[in-house]
């Protein structure tokens, strides 16, 4: 008996089909895995960056960051492309990857903008902070407060930085969210000398303070005041640290 000619051509095809998925499944899966190792080299490099390891300016030595991270080039250049996509890095043609460096015409531009965001970022906070929201942020300001008299600067901004991502998740904006992200990496790159000009320690801890206070009164147009006063005020602080800089190197 002859076989089913319409049976054996919709096996094929069944077979066919599979083998289709199947190999779209493998290139799926290391499309994944390769995303995945280039987003973890960015996460690595852009920790280093902000934690001061990776000073603005310095050279991304490819070759070297491959062996010690024990990587290919390959994710290693996605990552460097995702880090410049961020602002963190800058390609020069023909010289390579540098950390990028923070002009003083970007801070004048970026600060009005960020204090306009996370101004509003407060007011929302003042207005739907529920009682357990601001107990965790009372237990941050605590640990801002004793990281202050300890003089433990890192430590300090790392709170700092947690209080300001907690504000902005309270706001529940997710659009304003993002553009903040967007900036404040950016600013990363720089915040962290303000804290070492003279004083200013203890003024952004009274700043902080005048925040959760306002944010505890649930008054929204005291918690934007305060939080945009803070930031303005942050600006201030970096170009003193700037000024000072200068004044050293000049001859």
């Amino acid at each position: 008996m002859e076989p089913d000619v319409f049976s054996t051509i919709q096996a094929v095809t069944v077979l066919g089909f599979s083998s289709i998925i199947i190999g779209n499944y493998r290139k799926l899966r290391m499309r994944l895995v390769h995303n995945s190792m280039h987003d973890e080299v960015a996460a690595q490099l852009r920790d280093l960056i902000f934690l001061g390891e990776l000073m603005p300016g310095t050279f991304l030595d490819e070759v070297r960051i491959a062996e010690q991270l024990q990587i290919s080039r390959t994710p290693l250049r996605e990552a460097l492309k995702v880090l410049c996509a961020e602002g963190l890095v800058r390609h020069e043609p023909r010289r390579g990857s540098f950390v990028n460096e923070v002009t003083d015409q970007d801070l004048d531009e970026i600060f009005p903008v960020l204090s306009l965001l996370e101004g509003r970022c407060a007011r929302e906070a003042a207005l739907h902070a529920s009682d357990a929201d601001l107990q965790q942020l009372e237990a941050l300001h605590d640990k801002l407060n004793r990281h202050a008299k300890a003089r433990r600067i890192n430590d300090y901004y790392a709170t700092n930085y947690a209080i300001h991502e907690a504000i902005i998740a309270l706001a529940n904006n997710r659009w304003l969210a993002g553009v903040i992200g967007d900036l404040r990496k950016i600013v990363r790159l720089a915040r962290l000398q303000q804290l070492h000009a003279p004083g200013r320690l203890d003024q952004s801890l009274a700043e902080h303070t005048a925040v959760f206070a306002a944010l505890k009164a649930r008054d929204p147009e005291g918690a934007e005041a305060a939080m945009r006063t803070h930031l303005s005020r942050q600006r201030e602080a970096l170009r003193e640290v700037a000024h000072a800089q200068r004044s050293r190197w000049a001859p």
